[in-house]
C-alpha cells in the first residue's frame, strides 16, 4: 500500500489551494518589502522635518505615524496595481515612460488617499472638511508641492524596479541585486 501524506491528498483534491497559498506568500512578501521601503523613506522625511522644526524650537516626532502610513500606502499601491492603475503605457513604450506614468498615477492615488485621510482625521478632531484639507502637505501650496515631488521621487525607484522585474523576471532581478557576482 502506498502512503500519501495528508497535504499531498489535499493538494490533489483541490489544486487551487497550493496556487493560492503561493500567491498569498508572494503578495505578502511584496507587501512587506514595499512597506519597509516606504517606512524607511517616510522615516527619513520625518527625521528631516523633525530636525528642521527642532532648530526652530518645535517638538515633532511622528515615528509611529510613518510606520502606519507606510503600511497603508503599501496596501493601496498593491491594490491599485491589481486594478491595473498605470498600466496604459506599460507594454507600448520604453521603461522610463511606463515608470514615470505609473509613478504619477500612483502619486494621484496616494494624493487622494491623503485627502481622505485628512478629512477623516479632521472629522475626529471636529474640524470642517475645508480646514482639514487646508492643512494637507504642511498647510501651504509650496509645502504641498514639495511633499508631492518628494513622494514622486520615492515612487519612481520602486516602479523602475518593478518594471525591470516585469521585463527580465523577478527572480533574475533579485538574483542580479542580491547574489554575489562571479569574477571572470
Amino acid at each position: 500500500m502506498i502512503m500519501v501524506d495528508s497535504d499531498t491528498e489535499k493538494a490533489a483534491a483541490n489544486p487551487e489551494k497550493p496556487v493560492l497559498r503561493e500567491r498569498f506568500k508572494t503578495e505578502l512578501r511584496e507587501y512587506l518589502i514595499l512597506a519597509a521601503y516606504l517606512y524607511v523613506s517616510f522615516t527619513a522625511l520625518a527625521a528631516f522635518k523633525a530636525a528642521i522644526l527642532q532648530a526652530e524650537g518645535i517638538s515633532f516626532a511622528p515615528w509611529a505615524f510613518a510606520a502606519i502610513k507606510a503600511l497603508v500606502c503599501a496596501k493601496f499601491l498593491l491594490v491599485g496595481r491589481i486594478f491595473g492603475i498605470g498600466e496604459g503605457l506599460a507594454s507600448k513604450h520604453p521603461l522610463i515612460f511606463s515608470t514615470l506614468y505609473r509613478s504619477a498615477a500612483f502619486l494621484i492615488v496616494l494624493g487622494l488617499l491623503t485627502v481622505f485621510e485628512e478629512i477623516l482625521m479632521g472629522y475626529f478632531r471636529g474640524e470642517s472638511v475645508v480646514r482639514s484639507i487646508g492643512s494637507m502637505g504642511g498647510g501651504t501650496l509650496r509645502q504641498f508641492i514639495a511633499t508631492s515631488v518628494i513622494l514622486l521621487l520615492i515612487l519612481i525607484p520602486w516602479f523602475a524596479f518593478r518594471a525591470l522585474g516585469e521585463v527580465i523576471g523577478d527572480e533574475t532581478l533579485v538574483r542580479l541585486y542580491f547574489e554575489p557576482r562571479k569574477r571572470p
